[in-house]
């Protein structure tokens, strides 16, 4: 009997077993132009968001991160940076391209024995249950085939008082505000996207995975069925992005 369970990648229906696939060829297709990208396609905010997400993480020396989709690694570089250089982090990526990236940066080098990079698949983590004080994932949980299976993956790996932060886009509670940036996103991302890496497709469906994804009041409530407490959410300018977080207790 065949499977035919299906789910989204971007406005298209794809098998299930296909999307993780997909979503890794849009992810090689891009490492190289990926953080040049994120610069323009933000203006630059998307540092501004990930350094207070790390911020809200309350990362100390000593402990240890797992930065879940950290492709080319500048959020666990600055996890690190925060922690004054004595906290661990996992960078851990089901593309091995966006990997290789990050390896080559010079803040890989500098910081070679506090860095892990292992590929693999969010909603099957190759790590022992408790092993992390904090998992961290940002723009990349909209991509998971199944996204329940990857927080209950952060959950288990997550030691008892661990806490998740997840940076995603959202929804703006403001309707034209909205409208704005959604002619914004469909008509300058993929053209951004074909200009500078050559690649208008991907783009094209990165910007579709966010319009797919839950607003922040349903994506708070998937948190809470998976075991973690305390949940809150902080909207990012307007609501383009949310920071969502939660505990492990």
């Amino acid at each position: 009997m065949k499977d035919n369970k299906t789910t989204h990648f971007g406005f298209k229906k794809v098998s299930v077993k296909e999307k993780a696939s997909k979503v890794a060829d849009v992810f090689h297709s891009v490492a190289g132009k990926y953080d040049l990208m994120n610069d323009l396609m933000s203006v630059g905010v998307h540092r501004l968001w990930k350094r207070y997400a790390i911020s809200l993480s309350g990362v100390r020396a000593g402990q240890s991160v797992l930065d879940v989709a950290g492709g080319t690694g500048d959020i666990s570089f600055k996890f690190i940076n925060r922690a004054k250089g004595l906290a661990k982090a996992t960078v851990f990526d089901m593309t091995e391209s966006m990997l290789y990236e990050g390896q080559k940066r010079s803040e890989a080098a500098n910081l070679a024995k506090k860095l892990e990079w292992v590929c693999g698949d969010a909603m099957s983590l190759p790590f022992k249950n408790n092993m992390f004080d904090v998992y961290t994932i940002s723009f990349g949980i909209r991509n998971v085939t199944e996204i329940r299976k990857a927080i209950a993956e952060a959950y288990r790996v997550l030691k008892i008082g661990g806490r998740i932060t997840v940076l995603e886009f959202g929804q703006m509670p403001d309707e034209l505000l909205q409208k704005i940036y959604n002619k914004y996103s469909f008509k300058v991302i993929p053209e951004l996207g074909r200009l500078i890496a050559g690649d208008r497709e991907s783009y094209q469906y990165l910007v579709e995975s966010i319009r797919r994804f839950p607003k922040q009041d349903d994506f708070a409530e998937l948190l809470r069925l998976e075991g973690f407490e305390n949940v809150k959410y902080r909207n990012m300018s307007f609501g383009i992005a949310a920071i969502h977080s939660g505990w492990k207790v």
